[in-house]
């Protein structure tokens, strides 16, 4: 019997390959077909899964489309019965680093990556954190920007993203410093204007999306329960520019120059990830976003 772990990845065409990481790609994936995303395997991690490693959102958008999010708290319910939370509510779960908790995904995840490391030759990721997202069919996530590179995969429901471009408008680089210090998290300002400048992604089960390192971007469901796979992924590049961020962050509080990151070479980011080592082992700003506080208990209905 064939290993349902292997192929997991599709070939990709010439047009695919040249836009890996350059510009949001669409492209066919075979985890769904790994029986890991059904109901009873869900309700089941549920039951099990560390209360700690719970993201539980609630998110309220306004007429211009301005959000504002309550965070919630795993509470005792069943898995079933959180499952069944889940799809009747605006509510987003998010079971962070699946890949040890979940270890028959961990393998798919890391058979995937080396599915699309074939694709891209001289891609290889030195650390995969996947994240399974678990949400109702009314849910959104709000505009924002995430610090390493992304792939996400789909399973269940359909999803549409719009990817906005990298430029100082939409992804202005004190907004990423601030997010690579924590002082907020990765949501950012939005304006409904800026969707005519986006490109907008479909998600059907069986197909996976990435885009390039910083790219903002937001999400809405579109029909059914959605259940995502979500994989953080860091190369040596992404990683020195994102320490490169984090060093410009703490330059720009103490008022020094800092220059655009479009325009600084691997060379000089390389110097700064050094420098933002001894930067973060001397605790010059405090984390802004590790203890949010938590408004509600899944199972209950939050407030209006």
């Amino acid at each position: 019997m064939k290993d349902p772990m292997t192929d997991l990845i599709p070939a990709w065409t010439a047009d695919q390959k040249a836009a890996f990481r350059k510009a949001p790609l669409t492209f066919a994936h075979k985890m769904v077909e790994t029986g890991l995303f059904e109901d009873e395997a869900l309700a089941a991690l549920l039951d099990r899964y560390p209360a700690e490693l719970y993201d539980i959102n609630l998110f309220d958008f306004d007429a211009d489309g301005q959000m504002h999010m309550r965070t919630g708290v795993r509470g005792r319910l069943p898995g079933a019965e959180v499952l069944a939370g889940i799809k009747e509510g605006r509510v987003w779960v998010q079971l962070r680093r699946v890949e040890q908790h979940y270890p028959e995904l961990g393998r798919a995840i890391h058979a995937a990556f080396d599915g699309i490391s074939a694709q891209s030759p001289g891609f290889k990721a030195i650390q995969l954190n996947g994240q399974l997202i678990l949400s109702a069919p009314q849910a959104k996530v709000p505009f924002h920007a995430d610090a390493p590179g992304v792939v996400l995969f789909h399973m269940r429901g359909r999803k549409r993203l719009w990817v906005y471009p990298m430029d100082e408008q939409h992804m202005p680089q004190v907004g990423m410093e601030n997010i690579a210090l924590k002082q907020t998290t990765e949501d950012l300002p939005y304006r409904r204007d800026w969707d005519q400048n986006a490109i907008v992604c479909e998600l059907q089960p069986g197909q996976a999306l990435t885009w390039p390192l910083h790219a903002p971007h937001r999400v809405e469901n579109v029909e059914g329960f959605n259940v995502s796979l979500s994989v953080d992924y860091q190369t040596w590049g992404t990683r020195i520019t994102n320490g490169a961020f984090y060093a410009n962050g703490i330059l720009r509080r103490r008022g020094l120059p800092v220059a655009a990151m479009s325009k600084t070479p691997m060379a000089a980011r390389a110097a700064l990830w050094a420098a933002h080592l001894g930067m973060k082992r001397m605790g010059l700003v405090e984390d802004r976003i590790a203890n949010l506080k938590r408004s509600f208990e899944l199972g209950e209905t939050p407030a209006a």
